[in-house]
């Protein structure tokens, strides 16, 4: 640093005549060298013309800085030789104390306001030797956040997963209940506008809530078929009305009525229903292209009587395995509007005198086309939601206002009137009732669901499955869609593909 005696500023008006001067003696072309004898001092900046202060001192002279504003640089401001800051004396008139006090004030609040522009800056030494250090620091901050960063990754990666999991299942139960609501809101309406009066029914009375109902299709000439199930995979007695109350599974097999009402084939059933008590009796005339029918009202009259989860429909001809059945649904019941079956296309039959004849095959394009994607007639489950839009469509009511007597009496006409209200169904129904279920839902937001666990042969395909651990949900041969002679054969399928008596009692929901 400068050493300088103490300063007397000058003038800019006194100064202006000795700066060239000053500054020609400041700036030699060559620098001293030093002596044994002798001592110089310089102070060797880079002064940029735009951050030149008020003042310089040259020489031990204060000089203004605009006149060193022209100079972009300073290379010398004060040499100073042994003696000579001693012999030189300053001249110019000294400046009262209450200049210097005023000046000191000024310059201290203009480096106060102008503080966060204008930072002390460290020398370069000192910046060199704390580079390592902070490199260092730096490495030490930045290895802990990396490890830190992975710790925590690695522990909360499970847990992320797991949330987003739940959130996921959250939002799927949600959209089930939403939909099982409008179906219950459209159900409500529908039987309100159809006068549940006439009907005798009670509208709010609490329905059993169970998770599956399974209506087994029977006739009236089935007796042995019903015997052969109820001897397997269906439970009977007590047995039934435990499976019903502690795992919420009902199974009833469905029939109508005969032509006759009241006949002998009615009484039959109505003795083995007094018998057994798993019956689900239907409004319509029993008869083979009455199924699509059959169908129809099962589900509209299932889903009044039981608040399930399911429906599904077996024919009386097919081999269940209970608990595989429920663990089947329970991995949709999450999933709203599900279609679950063995999926199929089958070819439209315009043959008349075929087994199978499709009266409307025009309706399917060019002769040797295939029917829509729809659930083999076997076997097939549909959600709640589903079933509560075949009830709410299953009789579509409209009213009928008749006349029953009009006259005159003191020039007043008056009449009476009878309102019938007349029920006539909306959904279609094809040949088939397979084809007609799945025309019900083509056009809706349905999910089809393709489980082959539902559709699997007889022995040896459901023997060799058992075998290696996957038990099938449901048996039969494809070639008589059913159980060829079922009433024979139920008994060794049972025996060789059947889970296990306890099993469905183990299921858990």
């Amino acid at each position: 640093m400068l050493e300088q005696n103490p300063v007397q500023t000058l003038h800019e008006q006194s100064d202006a005549s000795r700066t060239d001067s000053v500054l020609t003696e400041s700036r030699p072309n060559t620098l001293p060298e030093l002596s044994d004898h002798g001592r110089a001092e310089f102070c060797l900046n880079r002064i940029p013309s735009e951050h030149y202060a008020r003042y310089f001192i040259v020489n031990n002279r204060v000089l203004p800085g605009e006149k060193l504003g022209s100079i972009k640089i300073l290379h010398i401001l004060s040499p100073l030789w042994p003696g000579q800051h001693e012999t030189k004396r300053m001249r110019g008139k000294p400046v009262p104390a209450k200049a210097i006090l005023v000046q000191c004030i000024a310059s201290f609040l203009a480096g106060s306001l102008f503080t966060s522009q204008n930072w002390a800056r460290p020398s370069a030494g000192h910046q060199v030797n704390d580079i390592p250090v902070e490199i260092e620091k730096l490495s030490k901050v930045t290895h802990d956040c990396e490890r830190k960063r992975k710790l925590a990754e690695k522990s909360t990666s499970e847990d992320i997963i797991g949330e987003v999991t739940k959130t996921h299942q959250a939002i799927k139960s949600l959209d089930k209940t939403i939909s099982t609501l409008e179906m219950e809101i459209a159900t409500a309406r529908t039987r309100q506008s159809a006068g549940e009066l006439s009907l005798g029914r009670v509208s709010n009375h609490t329905l059993q809530k169970v998770f599956v109902v399974i209506g087994i299709n029977t006739a009236f000439s089935s007796k042995k078929r019903r015997d052969s199930l109820r001897e397997t995979w269906m439970p009977e007695g007590a047995k039934l009305k435990k499976l019903e109350k502690e795992k919420g599974i009902v199974i009833r097999f469905v029939i109508g009525h005969s032509v006759t009402p009241g006949g002998v084939l009615d009484r039959a059933i109505d003795d083995e229903n007094a018998k057994y008590k798993d019956f689900l009796r239907l409004g319509h005339i029993e008869g083979y292209h009455e199924l699509s029918t059959k169908t129809r009202l099962y589900f509209s009259t299932a889903v009044t009587m039981w608040d399930a989860e399911y429906y599904v429909k077996v024919d009386d001809d097919v081999h269940l395995n209970l608990g595989m059945l429920v663990s089947r649904l329970s991995l949709h019941r999450s999933k709203p509007r599900t279609y679950i079956g063995c999926m199929k296309s089958g070819p439209v039959l315009s043959q008349k005198e075929v087994k199978y004849h499709e009266p409307e095959f025009w309706k399917f394009g060019e002769e040797g086309n295939k029917y829509f994607r729809h659930a083999t007639g076997q076997l097939y489950a549909i959600s709640k939601d589903l079933a509560a839009y075949i009830s709410i469509n299953s009789s579509v009511p409209y009213s009928l206002s008749l006349s029953k007597d009009t006259y005159l009496i003191d020039y007043k006409v008056k009449c009476y009137m009878m309102r019938v209200y007349m029920y006539r169904p909306i959904l279609h129904r094809y040949a088939n009732e397979d084809v007609s279920l799945g025309a019900w839902f083509i056009g809706l937001e349905v999910q089809h669901v393709d489980d082959r666990a539902l559709c699997c042969g007889t022995p040896p395909d459901c023997e060799w499955k058992r075998q290696a651990g996957n038990v099938c949900a449901a048996s039969f041969d494809w070639s008589c869609s059913g159980i060829c002679r079922s009433v024979e054969r139920m008994k060794d399928v049972h025996n060789s593909c059947g889970e296990g008596d306890e099993a469905v009692w183990n299921t858990e929901l």
